[in-house]
């Protein structure tokens, strides 16, 4: 039997790897979205970078100018729980938990995008879903820590009650018992629920998962074992940190719990505000919706124009399931 050609044997290898890539390291034309101008790009999103960085502003004011002092719950003295000693040097400090939340998922992720599909809006996307992400976990944390006033487990330790004190007869103890001169210490021992550590770490660490899901298709069902490693990694690095404050007696189980299922269900909404389901056959590019032009293909529409490439959309049920109506803009 004659052999075929070798530029066909070639052909037909490209073809099927480029169909069919276990890693994606480009963004296809027919992917590639609308291209507007500098300008409008920067207005539309101009509000998204705005709310973001205020959110971001307030909560790091708060956090280190203006010291609130919140609500602070009843406590006992007997109570065990509360009994731990005092760490004066945490195992992941602020400094550290800002690299490991925001620095690391941000370097990977513009890593990833060179590797990838090297695009500018993947790199603006992933950037601004983060920021999100954290912006928004930080000040939800932050109010429900002053608002709630849980004690924390190393409450009697930072309060100093005078040697001998006891709860009252028929109630329990106040602040007013303690003697600790420090106000940072003191107040922010009923800063316990939720876990602030937990929850950043799942909010910037979960969005770099979920970034990597989206770049492996991993649920492609292909299988690939290795694909779930690399993405499960920076959820094992976030799960370190959330333990780390049980280890520090810095939390209970239950704000630890807590704070990272708060930061990952916000890590996933923001993912979500500009990223399509992991699951999708376009999980690896960013959304341009905001930039398609449906005018005028309802336009058309009127002239029967747009009717072939409304029908295009049932050629092919698993991949038009995850490709937008050109009517609406919005996936199906």
């Amino acid at each position: 039997m004659k052999r075929q050609p070798t530029d066909y044997t070639f052909a037909t290898l490209t073809d099927t790897l480029e169909s069919n890539p276990i890693i994606p390291n480009t963004m296809s034309q027919e992917h590639r979205g609308p291209h507007p101008g500098l300008r409008r790009f920067m207005m539309s999103y101009a509000p998204d970078w705005i709310i973001s960085g205020t959110l971001w502003a307030i909560s790091w004011v708060i956090d280190n100018h203006i010291r609130v002092s919140g609500f602070k719950r009843h406590f006992s003295l007997s109570d065990v729980s509360l009994r731990y000693p005092y760490a004066v040097n945490e195992r992941v400090g602020t400094t550290a938990l800002g690299f490991i939340s925001y620095g690391v998922p941000f370097v990977v992720q513009c890593l990833v995008n060179f590797l990838t599909v090297q695009s500018w809006w993947d790199f603006h996307h992933s950037t601004l879903g983060l920021t999100l992400s954290l912006s928004m976990t930080r000040i939800i944390t932050q109010f429900v820590k002053v608002t709630v006033g849980r004690p924390r487990p190393d409450l009697i330790s930072r309060c100093q009650p005078v040697t001998g004190s006891a709860d009252p007869l028929w109630g329990l103890s106040t602040v007013d018992i303690c003697t600790q001169t420090v106000s940072r210490i003191l107040e922010d021992g009923w800063r316990s629920f939720p876990s602030g550590h937990s929850s950043m770490s799942f909010a910037g660490l979960g969005f770099l998962a979920l970034y990597l899901v989206g770049k492996l298709h991993l649920f492609d069902t292909r299988g690939y074992v290795f694909k779930a490693w690399i993405s499960i990694t920076p959820l094992a690095g976030a799960l370190f940190v959330a333990i780390s404050r049980t280890m520090d007696y810095r939390h209970h189980w239950q704000d630890v719990v807590t704070g990272s299922s708060l930061g990952f269900l916000i890590a996933y909404f923001s993912y979500r505000q500009y990223y399509p389901h992991p699951a999708s056959a376009d999980a690896r590019l960013p959304y341009t919706t905001r930039f398609e032009d449906t005018k005028s293909v309802e336009l058309d529409g009127i002239n029967g124009a747009a009717e072939p490439l409304l029908n295009s959309y049932d050629e092919d049920e698993e991949v038009g399931s995850t490709r937008r109506n050109p009517r609406t803009g919005i996936r199906r």
